[in-house]
């Protein structure tokens, strides 16, 4: 995944569906490239305003009556901790409807295609990044705000060069190379469950195993980033998503000299490539 470029600083774009997901999908690649010299930028398609508080000691009605606002904190902080910088997209949160049910109007997921992808293609013709990651077409699970990303960066991806397409958005930019997450795969969370227990450790992953559809696909992996040096501070950008993450329990819960030992990478595929661009 390299962003580096001769004569330039080398720009990378991240592209997320919510805050928080910047922090759990690639953030030590993030933290490494930053710290190398690159100018990484996160986009972050919707405020998560309708998502859940899944840390119980957050679950209070302070936080609750202002969700979107405390998100937003979080999503800085969690930046910071990462060395990069943000750019909130504007959009609502679809949320995760019951099954059959459609996400609200007027949310992200419901725009036109367009719409929603009008903005990206503005961040990209003025950020002029080199690399851009995002989601692959199931967007990694199934939340509509996840698949609407995917469909929103290839249109912009696509279209940021091409001046016929979103006129008033700038001058068009041509990235090199487009990379779709690998992140929690089920080979992930298999090498993390051997690991513990080949060292006589509990594992809570075993019956995520288990459960993990048959029918899945295993998202082939192109480009595998070494940057276990670096979970520290994913970690610590984790933790910044208060509302979201339990410091005891769930990702938080497994020894990290195991996932580095077993797996100190983070990995992609290489979806998009310019002619002449740079392995």
């Amino acid at each position: 995944m390299n962003p580096r470029v001769s004569g330039e600083r080398p720009r990378l774009l991240s592209v997320h569906a919510h805050p928080d997901d910047e922090s759990s999908k690639g953030a030590a690649t993030l933290a490494k490239y930053a710290a190398e010299g690159a100018d990484v930028l996160v986009a972050t398609c919707t405020g998560g305003e309708r998502g859940d508080v899944l840390n119980p000691a957050m679950d209070r009605p302070g936080v609750r009556g202002d969700l979107a606002a405390v998100r937003r904190a979080e999503l800085a902080a969690a930046c910071a901790v990462l060395g990069v910088r943000q750019r909130s997209l504007g959009f609502a949160d679809s949320g995760l409807p019951a099954a059959g049910a459609e996400p609200p109007d007027g949310s992200f997921a419901r725009l036109p295609l367009t719409d929603a992808a009008r903005p990206l293609v503005a961040l990209i013709r003025e950020f002029r990044p080199h690399v851009v990651v995002t989601y692959d077409e199931t967007g990694g699970y199934p939340h509509p705000d996840h698949v609407r990303t995917h469909e929103v960066t290839m249109e912009a991806f696509d279209a940021a060069d091409d001046p016929s397409r979103y006129p008033g958005t700038g001058e068009p930019w041509r990235p090199l190379k487009l990379y779709y997450q690998g992140a929690f795969s089920r080979s992930w969370f298999q090498a993390l469950h051997d690991g513990l227990t080949a060292r006589g450790l509990e594992s809570a992953i075993g019956p995520i195993i288990a459960d993990w559809p048959d029918t899945a696909p295993e998202l082939e992996i192109t480009t595998r980033v070494p940057c276990a040096e670096y979970f520290d501070v994913r970690d610590r950008a984790l933790l910044a998503h208060a509302t979201q993450i339990d410091p005891e329990a769930g990702f938080m819960a497994h020894p990290r000299d195991v996932e580095r030992a077993v797996w100190p990478t983070e990995d992609y595929r290489l979806a998009r490539a310019r002619p002449g661009a740079a392995s």
